[in-house]
């Protein structure tokens, strides 16, 4: 069973991936292994070692910290769903807190106005 640091790094690995525009083929190649390798890293699957956690930065063009990056406040929100907050451990509310903090202050007062209004009018939950 895959550990949460491993998940963390797995998920910061995909990301830094993903943002270089990077096919799981295509890092596996930099650093010599197969691209199944990747799956399994990404996914927490596989414990990604310190010599290769390594070579993965270089080949990403990044500081191996990238990959701790967060890890505190996601131990925390695991934590905190451990103890009954289950909705902020799903994909969907953590896409929505990030896409939120990303606005300008102004679009955030009104998108969580919005939020309050349609919660006002009875709508009920899907």
């Amino acid at each position: 069973m895959a550990s949460d640091i491993d998940l963390h790094l797995g998920r910061r690995l995909r990301r830094r991936r993903r943002l270089l525009g990077l096919t799981q083929q295509q890092l596996a190649m930099q650093v010599g292994i197969r691209f199944q390798q990747i799956q399994k890293y990404e996914c927490g699957a596989n414990r990604i070692s310190a010599a290769r956690l390594w070579q993965l930065a270089e080949a990403l063009e990044s500081p191996i910290s990238y990959f701790y990056d967060g890890l505190e406040e996601a131990m925390e929100r695991r934590e905190a769903a451990s103890q009954g907050g289950e909705m902020f451990s799903r994909k969907e509310t953590l896409d929505l807190i990030q896409a939120y903090y990303q606005l300008g202050e102004r679009p955030r007062r009104r998108l969580l106005d919005l939020a309050k209004s349609l919660h006002a009018e009875g709508g009920e939950p899907a």
